[in-house]
């Protein structure tokens, strides 16, 4: 056997080769501590907040649980529309504020539109 100075016997020739395969190794170990630390922080990381737009009614009679509007028949003009938005600063009557929610949110909102029959 040929003897390399400065070589250990049984040292493989390569140490970089040797290098790699600690690391690779170590691959196991390391992914499971990520994951570990990962969890310990997640608490911690800023949560997701609702859009604002997402929500339908922003501020609407937001202290019931549930809002109902109701409107008698014999009280309708000829011709009304009723806001299906809930941007209407006239609420429940439409002002139209539906136009810059759909172009701000894409939707396709619009009034409800009652009529009564002329007799």
């Amino acid at each position: 056997m040929l003897h390399h100075p400065g070589v250990v016997s049984g040292a493989p020739l390569n140490p970089t080769l040797s290098l790699v395969s600690e690391w690779l190794r170590l691959l196991p170990f390391l992914g499971v501590l990520a994951l570990l630390g990962y969890l310990a922080v997640r608490p911690f990381l800023p949560k997701k907040k609702q859009q604002k737009d997402s929500l339908i009614n922003l501020k609407i009679q937001k202290e019931n649980p549930k809002v109902v509007n109701e409107i008698n028949i014999e009280d309708l003009c000829i011709t009304k529309g009723y806001c299906r938005c809930w941007r209407s600063k006239t609420f429940p009557v439409c002002d139209g504020s539906h136009n810059k929610h759909n172009e701000l949110t894409g939707d396709n909102v619009g009034p409800l539109i009652l009529k009564k029959k002329e007799v």
